[in-house]
């Protein structure tokens, strides 16, 4: 392929270098300088502070991040994270292999094979034809057989086509045995880890369908002792807490609205943002005394003893509008600060009234036994003869508990559930209807049907043409991919699950969908088949839709390898300046008025799996379904540099940068390989189509049975590693002595995990789990969260609060 037909390519790699090697040296220059932002886990997490500091130098970070070892990691930012810094290793190590043997046998037969283009009779004798007197690139497929055997063999000969066979059998070995021997790792790694700990979370069961007759504490331990599996150490029976969780809602609206009203009246000059200085107590600044006898709408509505207000400052205290009367027509300005105190003192009433009420059961319970073992023997059992009757699963850990979704109904949330698939459905014909168009700018051809001008314009333009059809495509795509993840996230919330570990995993799911069905398969196939095809297809012409769709596999192949460059060289280093986060600070900033505000500004950027996961499984997709194609060098050779600079991206943000607390204990993993193993079908899928298209009937017939294989191997897959990444097996479990043994991983011992993870002493550090579930307990935080005055300079807190003898009671109650 000569320079021409690369000079898209060029221009989306220079553009890509230029923003990202810009985006690169801001991190680096800025990195030592806002430690607050890029170092804000390490300076703010415990569970961070065994990393190494790293030097203060432009480019001296880069070296010592790189020395970061597996078990640091592991110890640091827990098995979620080791799970998707593997990922990238794996990743790299297969194209690392795919892309020697593209050099190596794949270009070099394609060079001397493949076949010639044919001769047109408008001169275009080179890789270039003409449609509708726009130019687009020669694909082999571009060939069709005469009918005259020494007139095709002028072309070329055939048999190389074998190299497609063999590679596609090879290449699929090679992904499964990474991903067998990968997984084997990670199975043993993280059934160590899981073993040697024992927090709270991996000795609770999740007991859901409970009938009405056993939903009281004591029944449940009874139940669950009858079965001589252990003893129970606690039951936390979820119970109908929606009235007192919708007025700590309201008692924190409350709350902000003081303390932005105390803020005003004080001056913003006199707000400490330092979060170590939070809350300050000050002695209580004068103002109006209440009398106990005031009438409390009087109160309300501010009016003391029938006077007005006494303000002792000269700076006028703050007023807000309170709206009263039939259908809220008439309104009375008071005194904000006296009627958000007196609001937020009635709401604290009112909570520890409620608090103190028996609340009705659910059919959701948190059983913690007295070992990980009995608690593993329950969740792996059949519990009760009935359907959906006692059915014990793994818990979340307690902070990972979505309270309010406890006490919803199942029918509810089921109907969420649908609602929501029903949603995701209707979205994915939008997106369908959206990239269509954006598909077809890819073919000047498919332009000049519709808008002819503009199709010879850009046939002139060179520079032009790049522009509107590659770099122009690819930004809006790479900008659906950053902007859809936010909805499904948004929709992924209204579901009802139970634990935020569970709407992480289908935030993954979500959005994996979207790029795989609306960017891979809609954007590939009927994108750019649709405007070539449809008046073929309208007159019955399958065969020559069938194959327009086939050709857009290899017409394509310019289209992702820009794509990945721009993710990869270009995107990258802007993930790593948190740029968003650095845009919206000043916003941020601006809108910050209280102590509270400004605690919440500096805090880590929370990592989410799901939005970076997908694209990253779908990327890798690519690189194999094109592992094999003409000019596979070039996708493979984008796709290592993506996951090269993305490994290192994504280590530096989950260990310093970015917070993560879901706790899913690298669940993610059977993801990332089912989803592999969907991308390993359609590349035998595309490369049966290849080669039936190219007149290899009897050669594509024979990617048949490797679909069967495959599709046999996720079956055998799904048996015998799935179980082991969600439960810990029973001769994992460390017990007695030798649980005191077990210590987190040392930085010094040689990789792997096994007799390595050893304690010098017990009660010395601790796994990531055990350090954030530390004092931890399954109860609603509503029952227990202490009511905290306002955080505010010269605002000493009242005597509010739990009283001392606030206790949590057998039902859920305060006594």
């Amino acid at each position: 392929m000569g320079l021409e037909n690369q000079k898209d390519t060029w221009i989306q790699l220079s553009i890509s270098l230029a923003f990202g090697a810009g985006a690169f040296l801001a991190f680096c220059i800025l990195r030592p300088r806002w430690t607050g932002l890029y170092a804000a886990r390490k300076k703010q997490k415990d569970e961070a502070s065994s990393l190494p500091d790293l030097p203060t130098s432009l480019l001296g970070w880069m070296p010592a991040l790189y020395r970061v070892t597996e078990q640091q990691v592991l110890v640091s930012a827990g098995l979620d994270a080791f799970v998707f810094l593997a990922f990238f290793k794996m990743a790299i190590k297969v194209l690392l292999l795919l892309l020697v043997c593209a050099f190596v046998v794949i270009k070099p037969v394609h060079d001397q094979y493949a076949p010639k283009p044919h001769k047109h009779t408008n001169g275009t004798d080179d890789d270039v034809l003409s449609i509708g007197g726009a130019a687009r690139h020669w694909s082999p497929l571009d060939y069709e057989s005469s009918g005259d055997k020494d007139k095709d063999d002028e072309y070329f000969s055939k048999d190389y086509l074998w190299m497609y066979l063999i590679f596609t059998y090879v290449f699929t070995g090679v992904v499964i045995y990474f991903l067998v021997a990968e997984t084997r790792r990670i199975i043993e790694i993280r059934q160590e880890y899981l073993g040697s700990q024992s927090t709270i979370t991996d000795r609770t069961i999740r007991l859901s369908g409970i009938p009405p007759e056993l939903r009281s504490e004591e029944k449940i331990q009874e139940v669950i002792e009858t079965f001589e599996i252990g003893k129970v150490e606690s039951v936390t029976l979820c119970r109908n807490w929606k009235e007192l969780d919708d007025l700590m809602v309201q008692r924190m609206t409350t709350l902000r609205r003081l303390e932005e009203v105390w803020t005003v009246h004080l001056g913003r000059r006199r707000v400490e943002r330092s979060l170590e200085t939070l809350p300050i107590a000050q002695p209580l600044p004068p103002g109006p005394v209440l009398d106990g006898d005031d009438n409390e709408d009087n109160l309300l509505l501010g009016y003391s003893n029938g006077g007005g207000h006494v303000r002792p400052y000269s700076r006028n205290r703050p007023t807000t509008r309170i709206w009263h009367g039939r259908f809220k027509l008439k309104y009375t300005i008071v005194d904000a600060i006296d009627y958000f105190e007196e609001k937020l003192r009635r709401l604290d009433d009112q909570i520890r009234q409620v608090r103190k009420k028996t609340f009705e059961p659910t059919a959701l319970a948190f059983v913690t036994m007295d070992s990980v073992a009995t608690c593993q023997m329950a969740i792996q059992a059949v519990l009760d003869p009935s359907p959906l009757q006692l059915q014990a699963r793994i818990s979340p850990a307690p902070a990972d508990v979505v309270w309010p979704n406890t006490y919803s109904p199942r029918t509810r949330r089921m109907l969420q559930a649908w609602a929501i698939t029903a949603v995701i459905a209707g979205l994915t014909v939008i997106w369908s209807i959206i990239l269509v168009p954006i598909a077809g700018i890819l073919d000047l051809g498919k332009i000049y049907k519709v808008w002819p001008q503009l199709a010879e314009f850009l046939n002139s333009s060179g520079i032009g043409s790049s522009l509107v059809q590659t770099q122009f495509t690819t930004l809006i795509i790479s900008l659906l991919n950053v902007l859809v993840p936010y909805l499904y996230a948004w929709l992924s919330n209204m579901q009802g699950m139970i634990s935020y570990g569970d709407v992480e995993l289908s935030v993954i799911a979500k959005n994996f969908f979207f790029t795989f069905v609306n960017f891979f398969v809609v954007f590939t196939a009927l994108g750019t088949a649709a405007l070539s095809s449809w008046d073929k297809f309208g007159n019955g012409s399958f065969s020559d839709t069938t194959q327009s769709l086939a050709k857009s596999i290899q017409g394509l192949r310019k289209f992702y390898v820009n794509f990945i460059i721009l993710q990869g060289l270009g995107l990258f280093p802007f993930r790593l300046l948190e740029f968003g986060s650095v845009a919206l600070y000043p916003i941020y900033r601006l809108g910050a008025k209280t102590p509270r505000d400004y605690a919440e500004l500096i805090q880590p950027p929370v990592f989410s799996y799901g939005f970076y996961l997908p694209q990253t499984i779908l990327i890798f997709m690519i690189c194999i379904v094109y592992s094999v194609l003409q000019s596979s060098w070039q996708v493979l050779l984008a796709g290592l540099a993506y996951f090269v600079i993305g490994y290192f991206c994504y280590k530096y943000q989950l260990l310093y940068a970015m917070d993560h607390r879901q706790h899913s204990t690298g669940k993610g993993w059977t993801m990332i390989c089912d989803r592999i193993i969907v991308g390993l079908i359609v590349f035998q899928l595309t490369m049966a189509g290849q080669l039936a298209l190219l007149s290899a009937v009897r050669r594509s017939l024979l990617v048949i049975p490797l679909i069967l294989l495959t599709w046999w191997f996720s079956i055998v897959y799904g048996r015998s590693y799935k179980p082991l990444m969600e439960f810990i097996a029973l001769r994992s479990i460390k017990r007695g002595s030798e649980q005191e043994d077990i210590a987190v991983l040392e930085e010094d011992e040689p990789t792997g995990y096994d007799g390595q993870a050893r304690r010098v002493s017990t009660g010395e550090r601790q796994t990531i789990d055990e350090v954030r579930e530390g004092g931890l307990r399954f109860i609603n935080p509503s029952l227990i969260m202490p009511l905290h005055d306002v955080w505010i300079m010269d605002k000493a807190p009242r005597a509010g609060g739990n009283h001392p003898n606030e206790t949590a009671n057998g039902d859920g109650a305060l006594e």
